[in-house]
């Protein structure tokens, strides 16, 4: 083993985070910066989460709004998507999981690719184990750590060893399980329960709480659970996995069945067996764990079990070269916020690096605190900035409520029968918004404008001359507003 190299920036981990930290420490300079990963340039994003469910959830999504409208709906032959089709498009859009052109971008971009598993071994020092042996790299100014999160398989007996499927393997299918068991009621869960719908599955949605989405309105998750509940998805709430068998259990690669049926035996308050179900495929959606255990952090005196604590800046604790971005510190595990808290990041090393003061706005990751977008990717969508009504009243915020059905003349033009609800979320002592949701059709295009009014702490009587463009759906800013004119 010997040093290699030095750089001024090393990042570990290649996603959206750790791409963004990178180009942003050393743009415009001539300080060097290199890229760490084990797996693919790209991460978790682009080969298994975002770019494959979204791709997933599109066909289904364009059939069901051309069956929507009275002069589309006589043209289709079906509202089932070709699966064929589909995954191709799926796989054109993951770039069949090669990272060339991720690694061929960061290079334009002055950064160079390490690969292989890296571990702190002192401050600045990093130790990096590959196919070519071990070597020893050090950072002048900055190491960052953007190795984002993995599944959590939660200790269910039998669970584990039943091979279930994670994320990774239902974005990546290629073989669709006749029947699904998904554990869990999140995002992803609903996401998937979605898009395997379309595809023909029987899907049964195991959820231990008491409604799906917990951290959103409870209106959203209710909108949701019902429109998947129309659509044949049997939903199950309070539902507590007592044990998990399968026979043949075995490792045949993402996205294909892992051996033969799948036996998911129910447990009822008192732990007794209720109920047992049969399966081709059991999917486990119960949430994610920063990927912090094999990273040195001890050589630091940093809990490896624990999400990693940052400031504003997003230096974690006392160690000011060290930074943490993405879902590596749980303060929000979404891409687009990892990419964010990544600028922020990027522009405090580059500036420190510059000698210059960090008083700017931009230098703090203010938008982690109360002003966090979201869209589930549902049908109906559900787009989300800020607290919801229970987080801003256990805030202490003098709280007032604008809720109304989503009913204007761009929502019936959008759709015959079109559905969706809005709420407003208001600081009635300082006339701000503190919180919106939107449930509905398409309402992912309604959320940016909402995200700007929350971090731009627009005061509603400004918002008033705000004026919606008509017929759009919109429009429902201004039904919203009048509410509290």
């Amino acid at each position: 083993m010997s040093t290699t190299a030095t750089y001024d920036v090393l990042v570990i981990g290649g996603g959206p985070a750790g791409e963004n930290a990178a180009d942003y420490a050393i743009r415009g300079s001539d300080r060097t910066a290199a890229i760490i990963d084990h797996e693919l340039v790209g991460g978790e994003c682009s080969y298994w989460a975002c770019m494959p469910s979204k791709a997933l959830l599109g066909a289904g999504a364009a059939l069901d709004g051309a069956a929507g409208l009275p002069g589309a709906r006589p043209s289709l032959a079906s509202m089932s998507p070709d699966r064929g089709a589909l995954f191709a498009w799926r796989d054109d859009f993951t770039s069949h999981r090669d990272d060339a052109s991720q690694v061929q971008w960061a290079r334009s971009a002055g950064i160079d690719v390490i690969r292989g598993h890296a571990r702190l071994v002192g401050d600045r020092e990093v130790e990096v184990s590959g196919a070519e042996g071990t070597r020893r790299l050090r950072a002048r100014r900055a190491v960052v750590l953007a190795t984002g999160s993995t599944a959590t398989i939660p200790p269910i007996p039998g669970l584990a060893a039943a091979l279930p499927w994670t994320s990774r393997d239902a974005t990546n299918m290629l073989d669709v399980p006749r029947r699904v068991a998904i554990l869990g009621g999140g995002v992803v869960a609903c996401e998937a329960a979605t898009w395997l719908t379309d595809l023909g599955a029987a899907v049964t949605l195991l959820v231990r709480g008491d409604r799906l989405l917990a951290n959103a309105e409870p209106f959203a998750g209710q909108r949701v659970a019902d429109a998947l509940s129309e659509r044949g998805v049997d939903v199950r709430l309070r539902a507590t996995l007592a044990e998990v068998d399968r026979d043949d259990a075995r490792d045949t690669g993402y996205g294909r069945r892992h051996g033969g049926p799948v036996r998911v035996r129910i447990a009822g308050r008192d732990g007794a067996v209720t109920d047992e179900i049969e399966v081709d495929e059991i999917i486990v959606a119960a949430g994610r764990t920063p990927a912090t255990t094999d990273l040195g952090l001890e050589v630091l005196g940093i809990d490896p079990h624990q999400p990693l604590d940052v400031d504003d800046h997003l230096t974690v604790g006392e160690h000011s070269w060290l930074y943490a971005v993405g879902d590596v510190n749980s303060r929000a595990p979404l891409t687009h916020m990892g990419k964010y808290q990544a600028r922020v990041a990027g522009e405090v090393i580059a500036a420190r690096a510059d000698g210059t003061d960090l008083v700017d706005p931009r230098y703090r990751a203010s938008a982690d605190h109360g002003a966090v977008p979201q869209v589930v990717f549902t049908r109906p969508q559900v787009g989300s900035v800020g607290l919801t009504e229970r987080a801003a009243r256990e805030a202490g915020i003098d709280v007032q409520i604008s809720a109304l059905d989503i009913a204007v003349a761009g929502s019936s033009l959008e759709r015959d029968n079109y559905r969706g609800h809005a709420q407003l979320v208001i600081d009635r002592s300082r006339d701000l918004l503190v919180g919106v949701t939107f449930v509905g059709p398409e309402v992912a295009e309604l959320l940016h404008s909402a995200t700007v009014a929350v971090v731009g702490r627009v005061r509603l009587q400004q918002l008033w001359h705000a004026v919606p463009s008509y017929p759009t759906v919109s429009e429902v800013w201004l039904r919203l507003l009048e509410q509290v004119h």
